[in-house]
């Protein structure tokens, strides 16, 4: 091979690597999973005031977002591991099954808080006063059985009634239904759903829809207070080869936070608008001023979730502190 043909080669191998990296590294592809409820509201007020678009081109980057509606922390997790999401919207007991199937691998883990909301077990049987009284003629509703955030403060209440061995007593009579579904069931009454563990706004509109609805279990009384129990989280690979994709949409989130802090009304109309929710607006704003609801990013009273999922096995990995399973982000710093 002469000089010139060496040269040549040397040149499109250098492009080659060149153009790889590149593409290896290209920032600005983001697709975001979400749920149902207004749990979801900084992801809407991000959505529709084309928020991550903004920062990312603050950034020098061209952003292109796409919003993935899903139901069920489990559904949740195949779209992350499969490569077909880049941030998860799911609750922590989604997050630490992940973070502890993928320690030491792809390494998930929690991006931000979604905000804390006290979640409610409603129940339309007469005869249901607390997790005792479940018989089992009674369904209970949720996103994932032994899998969402919901089954899982089902279950650490489970374990403070009956013992850690008993946890999972109350997984039999439960049932996988998405939360407008089972908010509908609860509400006209005479299905075999007798029980819901959902989220805002269909846990209200279902006291405010069926006489018969009351509050069996209420998720900070299981948590120990306001916590968050619903959650986003990526890859590691995700957050080291996109970082200003990933800073972009932290800081889309956190003017979210503060936009809807300060815009409970404006926030509320984007809500019904982005999500062509059925709700009453009132009922709605009553549930984004409720002084139980707090929208901030910071994650707030998810550790005792954590060490109960390793204490009965529901996880291999016991975290030290929410450190471990939530990125070492500003926001986060201060979490627990």
């Amino acid at each position: 091979m002469n000089r010139f043909t060496r040269n040549t080669a040397a040149l499109i191998a250098g492009i080659g690597l060149t153009l790889g990296s590149i593409a290896a590294h290209a920032e600005g592809r983001i697709r975001i999973a979400e749920q149902f409820g207004i749990v979801y509201l900084l992801l809407n007020v991000a959505q529709d005031q084309k928020l991550i678009e903004k920062h990312a081109k603050a950034a020098g980057v061209d952003a292109k977002v796409e919003w993935v509606k899903l139901s069920g922390g489990s559904a949740v997790n195949d779209a992350l591991l499969s490569g077909n999401i880049e941030i998860a919207g799911a609750g922590v007991g989604p997050l630490l099954t992940l973070w502890d199937r993928t320690y030491g691998k792809q390494n998930v883990r929690g991006v931000a808080s979604l905000g804390n909301f006290p979640y409610y077990l409603v129940s339309n049987n007469p005869n249901v006063k607390t997790l005792a009284d479940f018989t089992d003629k009674d369904r209970i509703a949720l996103p994932a059985v032994g899998v969402s955030v919901q089954s899982r403060v089902l279950q650490l209440a489970s374990a403070k009634l009956w013992g850690d061995k008993e946890f999972n007593k109350l997984d039999k009579i439960s049932v996988a239904v998405p939360h407008p579904d089972a908010a509908a069931a609860i509400i006209k009454g005479g299905t075999e759903i007798s029980a819901h563990f959902g989220n805002p706004p269909f846990q209200e509109q279902e006291l405010a829809g069926n006489p018969n609805a009351h509050i069996v279990l209420n998720s900070y009384q299981v948590l120990g207070g306001p916590a968050s129990a619903t959650v986003l989280y990526a890859t590691e690979k995700f957050r080291n080869e996109n970082p200003k994709t990933y800073r972009a949409f932290l800081d889309a989130l956190n003017e979210a936070a503060q936009f809807v802090t300060a815009n409970p009304e404006k926030a509320a109309d984007i809500y019904l608008k982005v999500g062509n929710a059925k709700i009453d607006r009132d009922l709605l704003l009553k549930i984004i001023k409720n002084p139980e609801v707090q929208f901030k990013t910071t994650p707030q009273n998810t550790y005792a979730l954590a060490e109960f999922m390793h204490r009965v096995g529901a996880i291999k990995n016991k975290p030290a502190s929410v450190k471990d399973y939530f990125f070492d982000d500003a926001q986060n710093t201060s979490g627990n």
